[in-house]
């Protein structure tokens, strides 16, 4: 599996307007970019810190896994995203030792990105992201 770094760590919000300042004005980062990602029922907000983002999410429908992390689970973490060359292939090589796929092929996210998901049931606990630039 060819992963470069820590992509960005996804943070679920209620509201990415009460949320920003937090990351703003008292760890001194800056929101530069804000963007919707319809298919996903999410906004999103980043912030660079390094080489590795942070990412809120905001719902935009009640149905949006991200609305329904958050009515299970509250805000906080929502997942770890790696970034990968060759998305296919470390999909390809994840499924091949056991990893369950929440996403077999990959598909458009935010940023220009081409994102898919691993099912935390087989990592770990912890809703990964492989992500790598279109």
């Amino acid at each position: 599996m060819n992963l470069s770094h820590i992509e960005h760590l996804g943070i679920a919000v209620r509201n990415l307007q009460e949320a920003i300042p937090y990351y703003e004005n008292v760890l001194g980062l800056k929101c530069y970019n804000i963007e919707e990602v319809a298919d996903q029922k999410v906004r999103t907000a980043f912030f660079k810190l390094g080489d590795t983002k942070i990412e809120l999410l905001e719902p935009t429908s009640e149905e949006s896994t991200i609305a329904k992390f958050i009515e299970n689970r509250g805000e906080g973490v929502h997942h770890i995203a790696f970034a990968v060359r060759g998305i296919e292939q470390a999909l390809a090589e994840a499924e091949e030792k056991g990893v369950r796929l929440i996403d077999k092929t990959p598909r458009a996210g935010a940023e220009g990105m081409t994102i898919a998901f691993l099912h935390p049931k087989s990592t770990q606990g912890v809703l990964t992201e492989f992500c790598e630039k279109r």
